[in-house]
């Protein structure tokens, strides 16, 4: 018997992907289906066409319902774009329960007023995540309710973006004739899927390189410390490869795929490469070690430019559990180890877990924002999110359209 549905919606510059699964008794997700479509409308996760990317939204829904045998109604979302910022801040309340135990409200209340930082004109609070409590001065506390205490504090990370931003990637939803159940931060939902919870607790720098961003959360002491997104993935190394072998971008990808290695020392001495050439111009033969000396350069621009932000973050931890690589870049040959040398750190690949049924669908980094948007929507409370999309039915029949054409 079929029990609650779950739908991740993962809008990347490339592709769109919404997996669906069911929670079972107990608590297991098992997927049902999926569907991909080329992205349309968006770049480096703004909305530059609403109906471009409605429609590529209900192709996926359409999809996904067929493999699934279900319809998709709401959908948890994964947020992205540069314009994403996230801080630390401390909220501290007074215990009001009775006999001075520590009650959910007063939980509630502390968050509040973590929460109650001034926001410049235009940003919105996507989430308010708990790193730790603070009881009576005693710092490490995880779950504080029903502790005897006087004082009680919260110390959280508070994640905005720009909201004129956030609401043309609601209406979208909207449009695509879907409801929103929630709205994640994608680097937090990669987080679920692919880090185990040891390495949060030590330490941990997740990095989710997609087609147009790159990801970031950093993880210490159990919870989030800070998560930015950098404007540069995948889409920069084809791009460059096309230039550099003045060859057309879908052939540099397919190339950046098939021969590609983050590492010029990796790549064989004697490989050789075909590149097809430009405007009707034969193809010719290049080194294998040329196409990883231009990915190896663009590569390391990532990484140093990933680090130089952690530096300004503020963040000074080791990181025991050193760097996850995941999304869909991850699988750049060589990718990890030229991480593991601009970083100085250990680096591993993140592949999606936890799930069951047709779990094979996803079991790729590439998934892992789509899948870990299905374990945070297995935790919420179940509710839509109300929304400013000003999306009414007039928005929702154009979803209803592509449905018609589609089926």
């Amino acid at each position: 018997m079929r029990k609650e549905l779950l739908a991740g919606l993962d809008l990347g510059t490339t592709r769109v992907s919404l997996v669906v699964a069911e929670r079972r008794v107990g608590g297991e997700l098992a997927v049902l289906g999926m569907g991909r479509s080329p992205s349309s409308g968006l770049r480096r996760g703004v909305v530059l066409d609403l109906e471009r990317t409605a429609q590529a939204i209900a192709a996926v829904a359409i999809g996904a319902e067929r493999m699934a045998g279900t319809e998709v109604r709401r959908v948890c979302l994964a947020v992205s774009g540069d314009h994403i910022a996230s801080e630390n801040s401390r909220g501290v309340v007074a215990v009001s329960g009775p006999e001075g135990e520590i009650t959910a409200d007063d939980v509630a209340r502390a968050m509040e007023a973590a929460r109650a930082v001034p926001l410049p004109p235009g940003r919105e609070v996507i989430h308010v995540l708990p790193r730790g409590y603070v009881v009576d001065g005693y710092r490490g506390v995880r779950d504080p309710v029903g502790m005897a205490a006087g004082r009680l504090e919260v110390e959280a990370n508070i994640v905005t973006g720009a909201a004129a931003s956030l609401q043309n990637l609601f209406k979208t939803v909207h449009l695509a004739g879907l409801s929103l159940q929630d709205a994640v931060l994608a680097a937090v939902a990669s987080a679920e899927a692919v880090l185990e919870p040891a390495e949060k607790e030590f330490g941990v720098i997740l990095a989710d390189i997609g087609g147009g961003t790159t990801d970031v959360a950093v993880y210490d002491g159990g919870g989030l410390w800070c998560a930015f997104v950098l404007p540069l993935g995948g889409d920069y190394l084809t791009s460059d490869l096309a230039v550099g072998l003045r060859t057309p971008v879908s052939q540099a990808e397919k190339i950046k795929r098939e021969h590609g290695w983050a590492m010029a020392e990796q790549a064989a001495e004697d490989a050789w490469v075909e590149v097809p050439g430009m405007g009707g111009s034969g193809p010719r033969q290049v080194p294998e070690k040329l196409v990883a000396s231009i990915l190896e350069a663009r590569v390391e621009e990532i990484f140093s430019l990933l680090r130089s932000r952690l530096e300004r973050s503020g963040y000074r931890g080791f990181s025991p559990g050193g760097m996850v690589l995941t999304g869909g870049t991850a699988r750049l040959r060589g990718i990890t180890a030229a991480a593991a040398k601009v970083m100085g750190m250990p680096v591993r690949l993140g592949l999606p877990r936890g799930l069951t049924g047709m779990s094979d669908l996803v079991g790729e980094p590439g998934e892992a924002t789509a899948v870990g948007l299905l374990h945070c929507a297995a935790r919420s409370r179940g509710g839509e999110v109300q929304r400013r999309t000003g999306a009414g039915r007039g928005w929702r029949r154009i979803g209803d359209l592509v449905r018609e054409l589609l089926n």
